[in-house]
């Protein structure tokens, strides 16, 4: 899957991670839209990311990794067909 980001972030503990990852996730994609697409606003009802994403403190296995990627993206297409996005 050529299209999909591996990141390792360390969060301080005053930070939840849905926070972190849903500020990272809406920002980029706002200045990717502007960048790329020439979009200034109108963001809204504009998907980017997919839905989820995967969070392990300590020794994730890269196998469970790949494995989690292949299932999102399975469950992105499913998303799309419960929700009407095509």
């Amino acid at each position: 899957m050529p299209d999909h980001i591996h990141m390792v972030l360390r969060i301080p503990p005053k930070f939840s991670v849905a926070m972190v990852v849903g500020y990272l996730k809406g920002k980029s994609a706002i200045q990717i839209h502007r960048q790329l697409f020439g979009v200034k606003k109108g963001f809204t009802e504009k998907h980017f990311w997919s839905r989820g994403y995967c969070v392990s403190t300590v020794g994730l296995d890269e196998e469970i990794v790949r494995a989690y990627i292949r299932n999102q993206e399975q469950q992105d297409r499913q998303n799309a067909l419960d929700f009407g996005d095509s």
